[in-house]
């Protein structure tokens, strides 16, 4: 098995790509519209355009429970997923001058370097660093 398509829930899916492309450096990959004004939108890494989609799923707005789940780890501080970086600080620094903002600046833990930032869609995200 290989992973293809992992989703994160987004609010609006219009804000979540364009802080996904413009602010993180993503690429779309696909963007196929559904019922409701919906769309199969997934963003890919500009590093990896044949690795892992990453569907920005509204979900929240359509089914409560991931609603509720969503406030909670946000509420929470916890980052709902994470991605890898070769330099956290260097991110850091990147995305705080493009005004991303961070609940929790770069930090050693033992052998990983993370960081936390808002994705203004939702979610807590996660970057980390192997040390």
């Amino acid at each position: 098995m290989k992973v293809k398509v992992i989703g994160i829930p987004v609010h609006d899916q219009e804000k979540a790509l364009k802080f996904y492309t413009e602010k993180l450096g993503f690429l779309k990959k696909i963007d196929i519209p559904l019922s409701e004004g919906n769309r199969w939108l997934t963003v890919v890494s500009k590093d990896e355009q044949d690795g892992a989609e990453i569907l920005l799923e509204p979900s929240p707005n359509h089914f409560e429970p991931a609603k509720v789940y969503q406030k909670a780890l946000f509420d929470a501080g916890i980052p709902y997923t994470q991605f890898n970086s070769e330099d956290v600080q260097q991110e850091y620094d990147r995305l705080s001058n493009l005004g991303v903002e961070f609940s929790m600046k770069p930090t050693e833990m033992g052998t990983v370097k993370i960081a936390v930032f808002n994705d203004t869609c939702g979610n807590n995200i996660q970057i980390v660093q192997m040390l």
